[in-house]
């Protein structure tokens, strides 16, 4: 059995999220809307209760689909909010559509959101190298400088922990623990 970060729990879902997905580098836009749609879903919940809602958004929200949330219309969401699968929380949907319209503002701006993301570290990971659990923060100057911009363009839920979650998630930041199998394979060492 190989050793993982310390805060990945004996779970499948988990499992396979932090072997194969999480700190590895995401420049696909769908999948960028994806993970904030769902980090936005997380906030006050355990990640685990995500992952497991995770296909019933990926239905819900049109495959997330940025461009197809934007356009949802009121009924719409109110529909969302009936649905079982996912958190029917109504300011977590809400915020998915109005995040959804700013992200295609970024695209524009930027011509990708990947790349305005990646801009913040000149397009390069940050790679750290936490021992433990223990030394991994909720936030950093960058995910306050990133959820700054984010709140600026107004974003909801773009608070600095979400955003450093984000980051994380998407593999601009690296967090896997050195004593973790994925730590060389996504240092490069």
């Amino acid at each position: 059995m190989p050793t993982r970060c310390g805060w990945c729990p004996d779970d499948p879902d988990y499992i396979h999220y932090h072997d194969t997905e999480w700190g590895v580098p995401l420049h696909d836009d769908r999948m960028l809307f994806e993970l904030l749609v769902l980090e936005a879903a997380q906030a006050g919940l355990s990640w685990l209760t995500v992952l497991r809602k995770r296909e019933a958004y990926r239905r819900a929200f049109d495959g997330c689909d940025p461009a197809a949330v934007a356009a949802f219309d009121d009924d719409r969401l109110e529909a969302l909010r009936q649905d079982p699968g996912i958190i029917r929380n109504r300011r977590k949907i809400a915020a998915a559509r109005h995040n959804a319209r700013l992200f295609l503002d970024v695209q524009a701006e930027y011509g990708s959101f990947a790349d305005y993301l990646w801009s913040w570290v000149d397009g390069r990971p940050v790679i750290n190298r936490r021992r433990h659990i223990g030394e991994i923060p909720a936030t950093t100057p960058l995910s306050d400088r990133l959820s700054a911009d984010l709140r600026r363009r107004g974003f909801k839920f773009a608070g600095s922990t979400i955003c450093y979650a984000y980051l994380q998630s998407a593999g601009v930041v690296m967090d896997h623990t050195v004593d973790c199998f994925r730590y060389p394979q996504l240092a490069g060492h």
